[in-house]
């Protein structure tokens, strides 16, 4: 299940702290760094836009993430991007997280379309969205990540 992460969440996040009611999956969910880059992120998108983020939570635990990159464009297009726990990769976590933020889009007139990019060597991260229903729509080469496989869902009309 998702839950909407605020600016209060994330700061937590960051001190290692879980919303009242809540754990954080053993190990942690990502570096400090990254935590810090994704709530910057929020902040961004949420200027414009609110959902910007979710907690993924299985069983009490918060054991991932999910964020819009963007607010949505002109086609009514937001890109995703989602993690998950080391100690709770493979178990399908990403795949209904995804599909989660799938069903939140379909209600939100704002969205026609939910992209996403995974590095062509991250099979896991293509197959969450392949069984979600993503179709791959193109390549990009990114500075910093590498080959890149772009993907995108349509929300409306279905």
């Amino acid at each position: 299940m998702i839950v909407a992460a605020d600016d209060v969440v994330f700061a937590g996040l960051a001190a290692g702290v879980a919303p009242a009611g809540l754990v954080l999956a053993a190990g942690g969910l990502e570096t400090g760094e990254v935590m810090a880059m994704l709530r910057t992120l929020a902040v961004v998108v949420r200027r414009q836009f609110e959902p910007a983020a979710w907690l993924v939570v299985e069983a009490g635990e918060v054991v991932g993430l999910c964020s819009l990159k963007n607010a949505p464009d002109a086609f009514g297009a937001v890109e995703i991007g989602y993690g998950v726990a080391p100690a709770w990769r493979a178990r399908g976590v990403a795949t209904r997280a995804v599909a989660d933020v799938l069903d939140w889009a379909r209600g939100d007139g704002r969205v026609a379309a939910v992209t996403a990019e995974t590095s062509v060597e991250n099979r896991a991260s293509q197959l969450v969205l392949e069984r979600n229903g993503f179709a791959r729509i193109g390549n990009r080469d990114d500075d910093e990540d590498g080959a890149l496989i772009c993907w995108e869902c349509r929300v409306v009309g279905q």
